[in-house]
């Protein structure tokens, strides 16, 4: 189980806070819980939307596998924003500096350059104030028109929604891009690429629909793309003919059932062959009985 702070500044956006909260608590129920603490300056702090939030003075211990958030707050500039203590500025140091994760939402951003953090990494904020950071930080470098940036445990976001795409890439990064789909599925978001990136993972990129059916398909497949799946079986299991299942999957996604699943194949045989792995025992590996098929979809990347 990993440990997620939120410190928390008056005025913080209540968005910012609580996209990145609901994806770690929603990661309890598909296997991966997460402890979630609150840490301010004061005990009681007044949200952006005039929400009064309770919160504790005292840093707990945190390790490694542990991660910091710094959700934004409102206001016209970042020259206008709150104080933040030399003890919280040293907390947030010291934990990167331990091998930790901080990340930051929106104008949390200019909380991590005041802490030393932001200096020769790149990162990201709201697009009203990324010129403002990259003055005030200029050691920085401000990336512009992504949703997030993650450089040496240093990850920022542009703010608002983009703290959910931020907390999912992390839930994607520790325990797979299945698990992110699930919790995104679960909340009813889409799961977004990094604006300037291609999406890594075929689960994530082709899970940006809301068809519940095509939903309950693919988590049979991510779950079994090894494996044999007739089509007839993948229908009844979703409760819809096999016409029916591959109408709504190639709407859905833009692709067939099979092709989905030869696409995680793929991905996945890629993922071992650049780790060393044969030709023959990538494929054999993710399923198929031979290379022959795996060559001929490499071939068609190419």
């Amino acid at each position: 189980m990993s440990h997620v702070v939120f410190f928390l500044v008056p005025g913080v956006h209540l968005l910012d806070l609580a996209g990145p909260a609901q994806v770690f608590s929603t990661s309890a129920d598909f296997g991966h819980p997460y402890t979630l603490s609150y840490v301010a300056e004061q005990p009681q702090v007044t949200s952006a939307q005039g929400l009064p939030l309770t919160a504790a003075l005292d840093w707990p211990e945190l390790g490694p596998e542990d991660l910091v958030v710094v959700p934004g707050w409102r206001a016209v500039t970042l020259a206008d924003a709150p104080a933040i203590g030399a003890t919280t500025l040293r907390a947030l140091r010291d934990h990167h500096a331990r091998g930790g994760t901080v990340a930051s939402v929106c104008a949390g951003a200019d909380a991590l350059g005041r802490a030393g953090l932001l200096d020769g990494r790149h990162c990201t904020t709201h697009h009203d104030v990324q010129d403002e950071l990259a003055l005030r930080h200029p050691k920085a470098t401000v990336v512009r028109d992504v949703l997030f940036t993650t450089d040496n445990r240093v990850i920022t976001s542009a703010g608002i929604a983009s703290g959910i795409d931020l907390a999912l890439h992390l839930v994607a990064t520790r325990h797979g891009p299945a698990v992110a789909a699930q919790i995104a599925r679960d909340m009813v978001v889409y799961a977004r690429r990094n604006g300037h990136e291609p999406q890594t993972s075929a689960m994530l990129r082709h899970r940006s629909h809301l068809d519940d059916t095509v939903h309950r398909a693919q988590d049979l497949i991510d779950t079994r793309f090894d494996s044999a799946l007739p089509l007839p079986a993948l229908a009844s299991a979703v409760g819809v003919s096999e016409r029916t299942l591959t109408r709504l999957f190639s709407r859905a996604t833009g692709l067939t059932p099979l092709r989905y699943q030869q696409t995680l194949r793929l991905e996945r045989a890629e993922h071992l062959i650049s780790h060393g792995a044969t030709i023959d025992a990538a494929a054999r590996s993710v399923g198929f009985e031979d290379a022959r098929m795996l060559r001929r979809l490499r071939a068609r990347t190419e």
